[in-house]
């Protein structure tokens, strides 16, 4: 899937970019790999690489991509890692170390579309549910529901990224995850329900004081952190460890970009138990 990223707004595409769509129909059809071809529109002088408007010139608006057995639906507009073989790995590694009985309760913060939030359902005991039921069941109704059947449980501050993950849980037939939109330090604290593992995969700059306060709140019996910023995430695990109530157990690196200086890392935390 290709998207030109177009500095200007829509009706000067045809004057910035002649003959685009053209171009474009003979790039599907040059490469087999290729499914798409889309312009975005950024009209704004900065850092900020995508604007809100895209659209399909050629072929069609997605991908499809099969990661960790499942199916993802793609578009321009949402976060996936691209080094896939490494991230399955590391899921694979976050899943050993979880042993789950498929009864926890897992929340996924910063869950993007789904990409940890979905292979870990697998592992959840499946609520039956008809074509009436929501896929956003989470408390008491959640529990009137027979609840301890295992939930996943996402939250991403993108509206867009929250949508193409329900797209995701349909598609795979996940009838046990819940998603919202907004910030996590807002909605971590409202949760209806306590969670026994929260997986944490906040951007560079790390976790915001008050998540770390609300886990140590909450006490979740496991917190798996993923960091692509090792002094932040140095930063986090410090408190969270200094205050007695967590020990870390294991960091796996994880080399998503070789022969560059980045590298991702898992940590995994278990509660201390009281004395």
């Amino acid at each position: 899937l290709l998207t030109l990223v177009v500095n200007g707004e829509e009706e000067k595409t045809k004057e910035l970019l002649p003959g685009i769509e053209v171009q474009a129909q003979k790039w599907l059809e040059d490469d087999s790999r290729l499914v798409g071809v889309c312009v975005n529109y950024n009209s704004k002088a900065t850092n900020t690489i995508f604007g809100q408007q895209t659209v399909c010139i050629a072929g069609r608006l997605y991908l499809h991509e099969e990661f960790s057995g499942l199916k993802f639906q793609l578009t321009p507009d949402t976060f996936f890692q691209v080094n896939t073989k490494t991230a399955e790995k590391l899921i694979d590694v976050v899943i050993q170390e979880l042993a789950l009985n498929g009864s926890e309760i897992i929340v996924d913060a910063y869950c993007g579309i789904g990409t940890f939030t979905l292979p870990l359902a697998k592992y959840l005991q499946q609520m039956v549910v008809d074509d009436n039921d929501s896929m956003e069941i989470v408390g008491e109704e959640f529990l009137q529901m027979g609840g301890r059947k295992g939930l996943a449980i996402g939250i991403e501050v993108q509206a867009v990224a929250i949508k193409q993950a329900q797209l995701n849980a349909e598609i795979n037939n996940l009838t046990n995850v819940s998603f919202s939109a907004g910030k996590v330090e807002d909605l971590l604290p409202q949760l209806e329900v306590k969670p026994d593992v929260i997986l944490l995969d906040p951007p560079r700059k790390g976790c915001d004081r008050s998540v770390l306060e609300t886990l140590l709140e909450i006490l979740p019996e496991r917190i798996v952190y993923i960091s692509c910023k090792p002094a932040t995430l140095a930063r986090d695990l410090k408190f969270l460890c200094s205050t007695g109530k967590y020990k870390l157990r294991k960091v796996q690196p994880a080399d998503f970009f070789p022969q560059t200086a980045h590298v991702e890392c898992a940590a995994f935390l278990v509660r201390k138990k009281p004395k």
